[in-house]
């Protein structure tokens, strides 16, 4: 999503005073004997927690959007932007809603970071956002906007992609802290293992399944995933959209779609209020289906983190719910 003209400017302001005067010394967490990562989002945090293994003294690390707030509507705080400026390494997702990063990197008082986009590392194999049948559209560009590629961000959803990531943040950790370079590879190689199994078992359920079609009546960030496992799709909404109202026209597609596939489920995401699902059902012939959530880990907070989740207990889920969606509730 676009940040507003207002934010931008507040954090070129916070460029300005980092440029103008020297960080403070509670904003400033740099020392000598410790590397320090920042990781935007959750699943990146948790690929680095398997990299670096419990117990480790050599880096610290920071979750920055920890309060469960979404990506797309995340907005760098004076001290996020110093959290930053001044780390070893820093990981984020690169696409729309990361525009902010650009500004913040530039003024980066550790010239010497090391950063990781993920869009980057994926190179070619990066989406563009789609717009399938029955989707709500954007707003159009304005006349004379020169139109911009838009990728879909929530590369994160995918095992696959999980494991060129982790390994990306295990070089990134080998340079940054050499000493302990062997350990990053020999954790990132046995997390890429179970990466791997889970892949193996979303193949198995898929391969076994009655349906091959998902139906969200909701926003659709599992592009990733579904191609993965060549699955079809319908959606209310792109991954990114802000839209929280469907037209008649799409509420009529997708309850068509859903009698012409006689599917036994409506998909929504983590955060829903599923209204648009239960619309979708009701008008529906037999309005009887089932509302099925697969998290889409955008929500993740501290709590959540410090209750144990971790981005294989989520896949896990989601697994879960994915055989459930597929095999008419069993």
């Amino acid at each position: 999503m676009k940040k507003t003209g207002a934010v931008l400017l507040a954090i070129i302001l916070v460029f300005g005073m980092l440029t103008g005067c020297s960080a403070s010394s509670d904003l400033n967490h740099k020392s000598s004997d410790k590397v320090y990562v920042v990781a935007t989002i959750f699943p990146e945090y948790d690929w680095v927690r398997n990299v670096i293994g419990e117990n480790n003294n050599h880096v610290d690390l920071t979750l920055l959007l920890d309060n469960g707030s979404d990506l797309h509507s995340y907005q760098p705080s004076p001290k996020d932007i110093v959290l930053i400026s001044t780390c070893d390494v820093f990981i984020y997702v690169g696409g729309e809603s990361d525009a902010w990063v650009d500004d913040v990197l530039k003024n980066a008082a550790n010239k010497d970071m090391i950063v990781i986009n993920l869009l980057d590392v994926l190179g070619d194999a990066a989406k563009e956002e789609e717009v399938k049948e029955g989707m709500e559209e954007e707003e159009e560009e304005e006349e004379g906007e020169e139109e911009e590629i838009e990728y879909d961000e929530h590369v994160w959803l995918s095992l696959k992609n999980a494991s060129y990531f982790v390994t990306a943040i295990s070089d990134a950790l080998g340079k940054a802290d050499s000493a302990h370079k062997d350990l990053y590879e020999k954790n990132a190689a046995s997390y890429i293992e179970k990466l791997n199994a889970l892949d193996e078992a979303y193949g198995s359920a898929v391969s076994e399944a009655t349906y091959d079609t998902l139906l969200f009546g909701d926003r659709f960030p599992f592009r990733y995933l579904i191609d993965d496992y060549g699955l079809d799709y319908y959606a209310a909404f792109v991954g990114c959209s802000a839209e929280t109202e469907a037209s008649f026209e799409t509420i009529v597609f997708l309850s068509k779609k859903l009698n012409e596939l006689s599917l036994p489920a409506v998909m929504a995401i983590d955060g829903s209020d599923e209204e648009i699902a239960n619309t979708v059902i009701q008008n529906s012939a037999s309005k009887d289906q089932k509302i099925l959530t697969l998290d889409s880990m955008q929500s993740v907070s501290r709590k959540d983190v410090d209750a144990g989740e971790t981005y294989l207990s989520v896949m896990e889920k989601n697994l879960d719910v994915l055989k459930e969606a597929l095999n008419n509730g069993k």
